[in-house]
């Protein structure tokens, strides 16, 4: 044993000597490092030697990766104080990148002596064969989201292994890669994987966080998902998806952590720091170490102001993205990463670190730009190299097709990348994720089926989760055997996909809404692990014709820049000829005006997205959107084009299926039903010359 170093955070193994550990822990009088067998049976506790500053560290000759460890705190135990040094509580490394087994919580084997229920971390060897696979580095404007939780993708997965169901492995077994490669999606998005603990109130009612947003530890992989080594086989997850060419995007929670409020466990951070790691509320100018601040509603907010947790969290980044693979991150309530004195600041030193940082300035940055604090709803106001979630984006669409009055300006603004939130010039068009279901609401096939949430399974009276659906169960709440009813629910559907991969902006497509997928209205189901949440694979004939419509819109996506990176004249954001145009016509087949736009009784209307008649652009795409959501059918006249050209039907909602691959020339003109759209691009005939008789 020798003092070792400090210059390092975290177990660092040392290959042919040992391993030196090193620990934050400032209000410490002693720090112990203890050790474990394979069993979790203590071998013997060190009292770490060396300090220096607020960091404790001990080199242990002979210590390999896969050894078990842990650390009890000597200090001062005064809650109201702010300090929770108990020698008895075995704690998480916070630096640690592997634990032996989930994070569970017992109140029997928590008294006393916590040793028996604390999970013990491993000392991981960063040694893995990548086989030279590299990243698939998905430009922005090709990126295409797909979010998705590791277990409930595969857990009832009829060509998954049972030993691999609900887990990394099972994400990567080939019945799974050919399906997303049919579908298209460019981009996992995984919910949270870090590893986390269910809070106590759920555990007390039979329940579980299922969605992971509690987490207490932020470098390793949830051992939930792992067969036996989740670092092992997350990594080998990461080289199969990009071997394959799908990114690996991170859902990260860095606002709050599993410890609770004032009479929250001793888990980790709370028996090191408690003072530093965790915000609180301020009285007479001094901190009351027994209110927290609350600005993500569970019960605690992290402290990034303070350096050394800042320090944790971008080293935790820069370690999924060097050590781990991965491809960018997903920020959950990421206002309360950029509170600097309780109050947002978008030149907040997180910011700037991630803006300098030559690893993670080059990731997907995913914001969701708001929380629950004073002044936390944040659209826009993130930097310019970020991505953010536009819930106006959410609600205008939603909005539109449920046939709400007076949205037609902000349908039109939404559809064209909301350049009144993502500043032309200053953010690219791309900036924008585009969403109608998150995990956090209605899917979209409860969207179209109920009117209410209904959410009793979670045990709160059905008083949790958002009232603010803007939803419709279009006759009777819930499954309906009404032929109508479910035929205009599926259009609908339809609808909002087409709504969605047409729009300018990155899009967002929740797992399972492209077959139909049902949370039974729950809207809030994060405590579900159960069928509520998994993926149903046993698809109906409706089901399998969205999922094919869902992968045609992808292709036709990608298809042309006109779809996915619009230039328009008035955009400077890159230094190039801007060669598109965009024309707004009403049904008539007249350029819309300011009355038409403002009238609340207008649904329907045309956009037409074309190249500019000149040289530079060397584009032939000219497309034609026509948007009907009134409950009439309406007549549109379509613009005319030159000699030679002609407008051909690529699909109408209002069909059940998709037309065939040539398409259906139209004339002057076309019936678009009611709540439907009909995407129409410009063919070129062709002429034969026929050989005289």
């Amino acid at each position: 044993m020798y003092l070792g170093f400090a210059k390092q955070l975290g177990p660092i193994y040392i290959e042919g000597q040992g391993t030196n550990f090193a620990v934050y822990s400032p209000d410490a009088s002693q720090v112990e490092l203890c050790l474990f067998n394979k069993d979790e049976k203590e071998i013997c506790r060190i009292k770490m030697p060396g300090k220096k500053g607020r960091v404790w560290h001990v080199f242990v000759a002979g210590i390999k990766p896969g050894q078990l460890y842990g650390y009890r705190v000597d200090g001062t135990f005064d809650p109201a104080k702010g300090l929770y040094q108990d020698n008895r509580k075995l704690l998480i490394d916070p630096y640690a990148k592997g634990l032996n087994r989930p994070v569970v919580w017992n109140d029997r084997l928590y008294q006393g002596d916590s040793q028996f229920m604390m999970p013990k971390c491993i000392v991981e060897d960063s040694d893995f064969d990548w086989q030279g696979v590299e990243k698939p580095s998905i430009p922005d404007s090709d990126t295409v989201l797909y979010e998705l939780h590791v277990k409930g993708f595969t857990q009832i997965h009829p060509d998954v292994p049972d030993d691999c169901k609900g887990t990394y492995l099972g994400l990567i077994q080939p019945k799974v890669i050919e399906y997303l490669k049919q579908l298209g999606v460019t981009s996992l998005q995984l919910m949270p994987v870090s590893a986390f603990m269910s809070e106590l109130r759920l555990q007390s009612l039979g329940l579980t966080n299922y969605w992971g947003y509690n987490p207490i530890n932020f470098f390793t992989p949830e051992p939930r998902y792992a067969k036996e080594d989740s670092t092992i086989e997350f990594k080998t997850m990461v080289r199969e998806l990009h071997r394959h060419g799908f990114e690996v995007i991170l859902d990260v929670v860095f606002n709050h952590s599993a410890e609770g409020g004032f009479e929250g466990p001793i888990l980790s951070f709370r028996g090191f720091d408690n003072r530093n790691f965790y915000m609180f509320e301020q009285e007479n100018h001094a901190f009351n170490y027994t209110k927290f601040v609350n600005n993500t509603g569970c019960g605690n907010s992290i402290n990034l102001d303070n350096p050394y947790v800042l320090q944790l969290v971008t080293e935790s980044l820069r370690y999924w993205v060097d050590e781990m693979q991965v491809d960018g991150f997903r920020f959950d309530l990421a206002v309360s990463l950029a509170r600097e004195g309780n109050d947002f600041d978008n030149y907040s030193a997180f910011f700037k670190v991630l803006f300098q940082d030559p690893i993670l300035s080059q990731v997907k940055l995913i914001a969701e730009p708001w929380d629950i604090g004073w002044g936390g709803y944040r659209l826009g106001q993130f930097p310019e190299n970020w991505h953010e979630c536009n819930d106006k984006f959410r609600d205008t669409c939603r909005g539109f097709w449920r046939g709400d009055h007076g949205l037609l300006p902000d349908f039109a603004t939404r559809l064209m990348g909301s350049r009144d939130v993502f500043l032309k010039g200053l953010r690219t068009i791309n900036t924008s994720v585009n969403y109608i279901a998150y995990h956090d609401g209605f899917t979209l096939h409860d969207l179209v089926c109920y009117r209410e949430k209904h959410n009793e399974a979670n045990g709160e009276e059905n008083r949790d989760g958002h009232g603010h659906n803007l939803s419709e169960n279009y006759g009777i709440e819930g499954p309906s055997s009404d032929k109508k009813i479910n035929q205009l629910r599926q259009k609908q559907k339809r609808n909002l996909l087409a709504t969605l991969f047409l729009s300018q902006g990155t899009p967002h497509l929740l797992a399972g809404d492209e077959i139909g997928r049902t949370q039974l209205g729950n809207n809030n189901a994060y405590c579900q692990d159960n069928a509520i949440n998994w993926v149903n694979w046993t698809l109906s004939k409706e089901d399998k014709e969205l999922g094919a419509f869902v992968a045609h819109l992808i292709k036709l996506r990608h298809s042309s820049q006109l779809l996915h990176s619009l230039s328009l004249e008035d955009d400077k954001y890159f230094n190039a000829l801007n060669t598109h145009k965009v024309n707004w016509f009403n049904s008539t087949g007249k350029p819309m005006i300011e009355a038409a736009w403002h009238d609340p009784s207008n649904n329907s209307f045309m956009v037409e997205l074309v190249c500019s008649n000149n040289e530079h652009c060397k584009d032939q795409d000219r497309f034609l959107i026509m948007f009907n959501a009134s409950k009439d059918d309406v007549h549109f006249k379509l613009p005319e084009l030159p000699i030679g050209q002609a407008w051909s039907l690529k699909f109408d909602t209002a069909a059940h299926s998709l037309p065939p691959a040539k398409g259906k020339t139209l004339r002057a003109g076309y019936w678009q039903e009611a709540q439907s759209l009909s995407f129409i691009s410009r063919e070129f005939k062709t002429t034969r010359n026929k050989a005289k008789k």
